[in-house]
């Protein structure tokens, strides 16, 4: 597997298609929970830089990702997955 970095994005490659980290399946368990953005943070104990960088695909720290998940009591899967990425062509 290789990795690429694009505007801070990891790109994992996998054959010949690029992949991209999605936190869609965190934003919608937020709303699952009846929570908001500002609840994760306050609840998981994290801080509005890393819930933008959530909202973007970025990178964060793996710890922000074990709070997350300690505080949503889940997965990590449950939170982020790869996908295909449609922006390397």
């Amino acid at each position: 597997m290789i990795y690429l970095y694009k505007l801070g994005t990891p790109l994992f490659w996998r054959g010949d298609c690029a992949m991209a980290i999605s936190y869609k399946k965190l934003w919608k368990l937020l709303i699952d929970k009846d929570m908001k953005k500002k609840d994760l943070q306050r609840v998981a104990g994290i801080s509005s830089a890393s819930i933008t960088k959530l909202g973007k695909n970025e990178n964060v720290n793996t710890e922000i990702l074990q709070k997350i998940c300690t505080a949503l009591e889940c997965d990590i899967s449950d939170i982020m997955e790869l996908v295909l990425d449609d922006k390397t062509n």
